[in-house]
């Protein structure tokens, strides 16, 4: 059972369970579910104050995160250029450091910073664990079934995921990258081709990446999703690995070539030959599947409403 689907089971056994009950219970419940929501609201961190905290990543947005911690508080975290996001060093040793596209949604971290103006954390250091991370990242990019992920979140967390009476909200938080970029449109599209065993940029493909960042450089509240692929030669390994470097050597260019802050990437993604959109046979078939996709979409309740838009894919 997929990780939506489970939660969708859940949610209509709470209701179900709630419209057989008598009123005077359901008054109860309500007034305990209204409790509950109240304490969840989104915390705000005090003007200069310095804090140190930790908790799951629930929901990312450009460059500010949620993250609830033990308590079920909520907070929002501003990353800026200047902030250190590292896993934790051991003896003697520093921790590794990783990009601001890492910040993914479940990923458990340490925050450290002082609050601003609008109530949030501007965050000075990000640490987490090397294995929270490649767990974050499994669950991140594949919808396959993840019980066993989530129970090992709701252990670390205080069965965060766990409480039915939450399924709603939970379905919301944990949907935000992966079923509910309904919140976001589809400004522009680019595909750009390699040649075969190459990540190398064609100077074709790098005119059609100085055009979506001219219309980048205008926009407000975006993000870049970038997605490789390749066509059915070689290896599974081999592909899944090629089509990552082609699609960071995507993220690169428009990083240092036309100064997009790494933040406003969602975290590139290599899907190796599982993504073709043309037949492998042929040679011109195999030219469109050695690509990388690039997207810019934009925040829909932050941008004006267009008349021609659509969805973008999870």
């Amino acid at each position: 059972m997929s990780f939506r689907r489970f939660y969708s089971f859940t949610v209509g056994c709470v209701l179900a369970v709630l419209m057989s009950v008598a009123p005077a219970v359901l008054g109860q419940v309500s007034s305990t579910q209204a409790t509950q929501e109240r304490s969840m609201t989104m915390r705000s961190i005090p003007s200069g104050a310095k804090m140190k905290f930790k908790g799951v990543v629930i929901s990312r947005d450009a460059d500010v995160f949620t993250i609830r911690d033990r308590s079920r508080a909520d907070y929002q975290v501003l990353i800026t250029d200047n902030t250190s996001i590292k896993t934790h060093g051991g003896f003697l040793r520093s921790g590794k450091k990783y990009p601001v596209t890492d910040i993914l949604r479940g990923l458990i971290v340490e925050v450290e910073g002082r609050g601003d103006a609008q109530g949030q954390l501007v965050a000075d250091k990000i640490r987490f664990n090397e294995s929270d991370m490649r767990a974050a990242i499994t669950t991140d990019t594949r919808v396959n079934p993840v019980e066993a992920n989530q129970e090992r979140m709701s252990g670390q967390m205080d069965e965060l995921y766990a409480v039915a009476a939450e399924a709603r909200a939970e379905v919301r938080a944990v949907n935000d990258r992966v079923s509910a970029l309904d919140d976001y449109d589809v400004q522009e599209t680019v595909a750009v081709t390699f040649r075969t065993n190459s990540a190398v940029l064609s100077l074709e493909a790098k005119q059609q990446l100085d055009a979506l960042a001219m219309k980048a450089a205008t926009a407000k509240a975006y993000m870049i999703e970038v997605a490789g692929h390749t066509d059915s030669t070689g290896s599974e390994a081999k592909n899944f690995r090629l089509s990552r470097q082609r699609a960071e050597a995507v993220v690169q260019y428009l990083a240092v070539n036309h100064k997009i802050p790494l933040r406003r990437f969602v975290t590139p993604m290599g899907y190796g030959k599982t993504e073709a959109i043309a037949d492998n046979s042929t040679a011109s078939g195999r030219l469109q599947n050695r690509r990388v996709e690039v997207k810019m979409i934009i925040n829909r309740g932050l941008s004006q409403p267009t008349t021609t838009t659509s969805a973008a894919r999870p």
